[in-house]
């Protein structure tokens, strides 16, 4: 350290570099301890090799991640499919046949497939903490461009310590963090390439020296936008029209060629993606989900129906258009009133601070400015029209990831959803607390003069102005670390204590069966999988324990759930499974609550 300060003192330019952006490596500096902090949970839970992940669409994505890594591959053969009607999957997987496929989005496993390619699978948990400190880095910069330098500081800290963006980069299999990170990326680059250049009296040279950064932005902006579009594709509804906003907007900022520079470069972001989607579903267009498939296909019927009907000068499709595109893309349903519900719960209840202060702070901003500048304005447009998309679409689905469908946490998918919806609304906080701190430095200074004559001169001001910030911002930060740690019950600390206790009974699970068996169960497929082939079911369908009774003839089948009753031990033996030739039988109870069961073929 010693020597770093002589070295700076010596050096008066990289002093004044440093000098001179020093936000900048504030927020460098910052975005590494996000990165310690979110990457340390990992080493919390996931020790000794023992790479389990708490969700069915974590395992999905890192199994196909390290899949794709080591083979380039994206499926995986399930030879027993063939006798059971293509049951033997785990969630979040789609079995056509013996071929079991992602059903997620491909974005996540190409991206980082592609890069552990590169630096080795040991690297995946770790890329969404990286991605996550990319995008405050880039936060930052794109606030500094819009508000300036003071509000984007304070808003990168509120960002990297936001309770939905920290739990979902510590749990680093989801794609959530990874889009929006990408998403604030692209649309740093976006701002970037969108300025606007006077061509009179500039000789070809001097020209394209100054044109060329901005060709350079558009391509990564391009570049950027195509990777956010795979990394969750269904968000093309939101995005879509907030970037024809932006472009409304800077029409005449932009031309041709850095248009062309960004579809092209967004066209080779997606390639890879259509491609697998090609080989995988039968379509450049169709993805994992069968509902989204069906969606598209309805979509593009009703598309040519229209034109049809209009090249005959028949317009009584277009009356129907409208209904016909919102049940197709609203397919969960269409309801304001829970959507509003939802907001009040994982927004004005969960983080009334961000809630409240940004709606404090957007009064404040455009009353207090003299001029509404157009980057102000666009920023307004832009971000209410996703809000408003996310919160309606989203808001309308009804989510229980959490088994208790009354309990509302950062566990539940809204908070990961929302991401974009809170991010919008960090930097008006941020101008709240800048005007409180400047306001209440005001009065105290003039109250301190009345009562005592001592006046608090410029330097002294503005030093306690920015302490005041400093204060402020650590309190909101403790806030919503404590939040994300312990407060919420889905709380990362207890994440990783219920993971510990989870290891031993999947141990105790795995060295109790054989290598090829197969294990019925309703909750437990992400821990087995690939380890043991999974079926994810119970004992309520007879067409199910037809499809047992053909497994059993060929592999060792057990069933892992709750403990059962006695009674219904015997009424299994009796009826439903005996009445396929098969039994049940105790082979030792693993937790408090769950017991390991063998499936038996009867003679």
């Amino acid at each position: 350290m010693i020597l770093l300060g002589r070295l700076l003192f010596k050096n008066k330019k990289l002093f004044k570099f440093i000098q001179k952006n020093k936000c900048f490596f504030i927020v460098c500096l910052l975005a590494f301890v996000f990165f310690l902090g979110t990457s340390s949970f990992y080493f919390l839970a996931q020790s000794d090799g023992f790479i389990k992940w708490t969700s069915p669409d974590e395992t999905a994505n890192y199994i196909f991640t390290k899949l794709y890594a080591q083979s380039s591959k994206l499926t995986i053969t399930e030879k027993y499919n063939l006798y059971t009607e293509s049951i033997m999957h785990p969630r979040s997987f789609r079995a056509d046949g013996e071929i079991l496929k992602p059903v997620s989005f491909l974005g996540i496993i190409l991206i980082f497939g592609g890069v552990a390619k590169i630096i080795g699978c040991n690297t995946i948990p770790f890329l969404t903490p990286f991605f996550g400190a990319l995008g405050i880095i880039f936060f930052y910069l794109l606030i500094k461009k819009i508000f300036g330098a003071r509000n984007a500081l304070i808003s990168a800290f509120l960002m990297a310590t936001f309770p939905p963006f920290v739990y979902y980069a510590a749990r680093s299999m989801f794609h959530n963090v990874l889009f929006v990170s990408l998403l604030i990326i692209s649309l740093y680059f976006m701002v970037a390439a969108s300025g606007k250049i006077n061509k009179k009296n500039l000789k070809i040279k001097s020209f394209l020296k100054i044109i060329w950064p901005y060709w350079l932005c558009s391509c990564l902006a391009g570049l950027f936008f195509g990777l956010t579009i795979i990394t969750r594709t269904s968000e093309i509804l939101w995005l879509a029209p907030g970037i024809f906003i932006l472009f409304i907007f800077n029409i005449r900022r932009i031309d041709i060629v850095r248009i062309l520079f960004f579809i092209l470069f967004l066209f080779f972001a997606i390639l890879p993606a259509i491609r697998f989607n090609q080989d995988l579903y039968g379509s450049y267009f169709f993805g994992g989900y069968s509902e989204m498939n069906k969606s598209i296909v309805n979509i593009s019927n009703a598309g040519s129906d229209i034109i049809k009907s209009s090249s005959r000068g028949d317009f009584v499709y277009y009356k129907d258009l409208f209904n016909i595109i919102k049940d197709n893309i609203f397919y969960f349903g269409f309801s304001p009133r829970q959507s509003l519900e939802m907001l009040n719960r994982y927004f004005v209840r969960m983080f009334p601070y961000l809630f409240w202060g940004a709606c404090v702070g957007f009064i404040l901003f455009f009353t207090k400015k003299k001029k509404w500048k157009m980057r102000y304005i666009t920023y307004v447009i832009f971000t209410a029209c996703i809000s408003a998309i996310l919160v309606l679409y989203y808001g309308s689905w009804i989510f229980h990831d959490n088994p208790d469908p009354n309990s509302y946490t950062i566990g539940n998918s809204y908070a990961r959803y929302w991401l974009p919806v809170y991010f919008s609304a960090i930097p008006f906080t941020s101008f709240l607390i800048m005007r409180f701190s400047m306001s209440l430095v005001r009065v105290v200074a003039a109250a301190i003069k009345r009562f005592s004559g001592v006046q608090t001169r410029g330097p002294k001001k503005t030093f306690y102005i920015y302490a005041l910030r400093i204060v402020i911002v650590g309190v909101v930060c403790l806030m919503y670390l404590q939040f994300v740690l312990i407060k919420s019950e889905d709380g990362l600390l207890y994440l990783g204590m219920r993971h510990k206790d989870v290891r031993g009974s999947i141990e105790k699970v795995l060295s109790l069966t054989e290598h090829n068996s197969a294990i019925i169960t309703f909750y437990h497929d992400k821990m087995f999988f690939p380890e043991r082939k999974v079926i994810v079911g119970l004992f309520n369908d007879k067409n199910m324990i037809a499809q047992y009774a053909n497994l059993a003839e060929f592999l060792p089948v057990y069933y892992y759930n709750f403990t059962l009753p006695q009674k219904d031990i015997d009424y299994l033996n009796a009826r439903r499974l005996g009445e396929a030739g098969l039994g049940i039988e105790k082979v030792q109870k693993i937790t408090e609550d769950f017991t390991l069961y063998k499936i038996i073929k009867l003679k």
